[in-house]
């Protein structure tokens, strides 16, 4: 087997320069929701210690000392693009498993003929040329070797590997010599706290867990250790999946841009969250079974008085309709709300999720069916930008929505924003 992992670099930031060439050589940061931490850093931004997850407010005098720009993040942006590099990437193979918004898995068997480095070099120069986004490829027999592989192209480990890395054309010896010098942190699948884990039993590299022995370490974390250590050799544990698995849960939940403590913000903002959750059940084609809805104050605020709850309300008959779904978690909010408290955070959470196809009516509950006015809701939404239209329960004017003082047209998704030529 053959896997090539396509990543695109500092994703979002290379999404802004797409359409604002200024920025190319400018330390550049995007901020989370409510411009909080950094979660897409230029390269300069980087060279100049800005870590990943660093709050904004820290940051400043280093931004006003440096120059560095900070930027909202712009989703719809973001979202867009994205689709358009996947599509480009989808053309250089028939098996296409898209991992995240910027990254994917290629499938490479059957392109023994093909000069590996050559096919990827390829994919590159299109996706930079047709779509604006730099990106890097590595080439290995399993998954998590690709991904290793991707991260030595991204950081140049291998002089003149110019974006790619292909640990088919190492020796033996070269990948022993490559594997020592890369932290065993870097491996897909072990995160800080295995890490910290590993090396406290003297397993810090890539190396040293590859020769480590599979059995003993799964009897002291879990068979996916075991399977890291065999894909690290070349077993394939890891086959690509051609079809997302749908998701067991769906959650919609925001941080308010000011604190909230009337009924009727908090309304909105969770008749708005159910919209957006109740869009992805329906993607996915499901029914919810129950819902969950929360709210909380800021833990950070020690000063104001705390208060956390959720009620789940199981549904008569799942789901998927936005206005049955949409009186549920209101009905649920009026009963966890305390007006003497101002509120930080407030969400759904969809739950009990089953096929559309399997959803069984409820004898003794008469439900009103609005599948086709959906439909419609989904389409107009899916072709003139979500919350086009809406249920009255979400509001005009929000508020409490998301501060993002920050953040450029969403160039490719609002006709109002489109880019103009001058």
């Amino acid at each position: 087997m053959s896997f090539a992992l396509v990543d695109g670099n500092n994703f979002y930031v290379s999404c802004e320069r797409v359409f604002n060439p200024r920025l190319e050589g400018r330390p550049v940061v995007v901020l989370s929701n409510n411009d909080g931490c950094a979660v897409s850093r230029s390269n300069e931004a980087k060279a100049l210690g800005v870590k990943m997850g660093a709050p904004w407010f820290q940051m400043k005098d280093l931004a006003r000392k440096h120059g560095i720009l900070a930027l909202s993040s712009n989703y719809a942006l973001y979202g867009d693009m994205s689709q358009r590099m996947m599509s480009v990437l989808g053309q250089f193979s028939p098996e296409q498993e898209i991992y995240s918004i910027d990254e994917c898995f290629l499938g490479m068997d059957g392109f023994s003929h093909f000069d590996l480095v050559a096919h990827a070099q390829a994919m590159r120069h299109q996706v930079r040329q047709w779509i604006g986004i730099p990106v890097c490829v590595g080439l290995a027999e399993t998954k998590t070797l690709a991904k290793l592989a991707n991260h030595v192209a991204k950081k140049g480990l291998i002089p003149e590997s110019d974006g790619v890395c292909d640990f088919g054309r190492l020796s033996a010896t070269e990948r022993t010599t490559l594997f020592e010098s890369i932290p065993v942190g870097e491996i897909w699948g072990v995160g800080p706290q295995l890490t910290k884990q590993l090396t406290h039993r003297g397993i810090g590299t890539v190396e040293s867990l590859r020769r480590a022995d599979p059995k003993v370490l799964r009897r002291e974390f879990s068979v996916t250790m075991e399977r890291i250590i065999a894909e690290l050799n070349g077993e394939a544990c890891v086959d690509m999946e051609e079809v997302t698995p749908v998701r067991q849960q769906i959650l919609s939940s925001r941080s308010f841009g000011s604190y909230v403590s009337d009924l009727a913000s908090l309304s909105e903002a969770v008749a708005s969250y159910v919209a957006i959750a109740a869009a992805k059940l329906r993607r996915q084609e499901s029914l919810a079974g129950r819902l969950q809805v929360f709210i909380r104050t800021s833990p950070f605020r020690q000063d104001l008085p705390q208060h956390a709850q959720a009620v789940t309300i199981p549904l008569p008959t799942p789901s998927d309709d936005t206005l049955l779904l949409t009186r549920a978690a209101l009905w649920g909010l009026r009963r966890i709300y305390r007006p003497e408290f101002e509120y930080q955070k407030a969400g759904v959470m969809l739950m009990h999720l089953l096929p559309a196809t399997v959803g069984q009516p409820d004898l003794f509950h008469a439900v009103r069916n609005n599948d086709a006015l959906m439909q419609v809701v989904d389409r107009i939404n899916a072709t003139w930008g979500r919350g086009t239209l809406k249920s009255a329960a979400e509001g005009i004017g929000k508020p409490w929505g998301m501060k993002r003082e920050r953040m450029s047209p969403r160039w490719t998704t609002n006709w109002t924003e489109i880019p103009v030529a001058k």
